[in-house]
C-alpha cells in the first residue's frame, strides 16, 4: 500500500464520517479510526528480512500517526479543544462506557462539576466487569468526549479537565 493510498483512505474517513475503517492487502493491514475530530492510524507490515523497511508516513510511534482533521473554530461557549492547559483523562482498559451507576440514575459527573482525585467519573464495564475509572487530578470537567453505551478503546480520552 502507497502513502498516497493511505492518505485517500484517511480522507475518504475524514470527509464521510465514518467511524472506523480497516483494509488489509495481503500481510499488510491499516486500520483508520476517528474519535473527536482526530484520526488515528495503525499500520501493520510484517517484518522480513528480504524486504526494506518502509518508508514512515510521518514521525512520531513507529505503529500509530496521528493527523488532525480539518476542524472550524469552536462555536461560542464550546470549549477549545486544543487548549494545551487541558488535561486528558483516558480509558485505562477496552470496554462499555457507563456516565451512571445504572439506568436512569443521575451521571457520577457533567460539564461544569469540579473533581478531586478520588472521584468516581463514570464505569467502564470491560469482560462483565464494572470498572470505576477515579480522577486522578483536580479541576473542573471541561467536555465529556463519549457517549453513554458506547465502546471506548485502551488510551481513548473520555473527558477534558481544567486543572485547578
Amino acid at each position: 500500500m502507497t502513502i498516497e493510498e493511505i492518505r485517500e483512505l484517511i480522507q475518504t474517513v475524514c470527509s464521510t464520517g465514518v467511524a472506523e475503517l480497516e483494509v488489509q492487502r495481503g500481510d499488510n493491514r491499516v486500520w483508520i479510526k476517528r474519535t473527536a475530530g482526530v484520526v488515528t492510524q495503525e499500520i501493520h507490515v510484517p517484518q522480513q528480512s528480504s524486504a526494506p523497511a518502509p518508508a514512515p508516513v510521518q514521525t512520531g510511534t513507529p505503529s500509530q500517526v496521528t493527523v488532525a482533521a480539518p476542524s472550524a473554530q469552536p462555536a461560542p461557549g464550546e470549549p477549545d479543544l486544543t487548549d494545551p492547559t487541558l488535561e486528558p483523562i483516558k480509558s485505562p482498559i477496552v470496554g462499555t462506557f457507563y456516565a451512571a451507576g445504572a439506568p436512569g440514575a443521575e451521571n457520577f459527573v457533567k460539564v461544569g462539576d469540579t473533581i478531586k482525585p478520588g472521584k468516581v467519573l463514570c464505569i467502564i464495564e470491560s469482560m462483565k466487569l464494572m470498572n470505576e475509572i477515579e480522577a486522578e487530578v483536580s479541576g473542573t470537567i471541561v467536555k465529556r468526549l463519549v457517549e453513554n453505551g458506547q465502546p471506548v478503546e485502551y488510551g481513548e480520552v473520555l473527558f477534558l479537565v481544567k486543572p485547578s
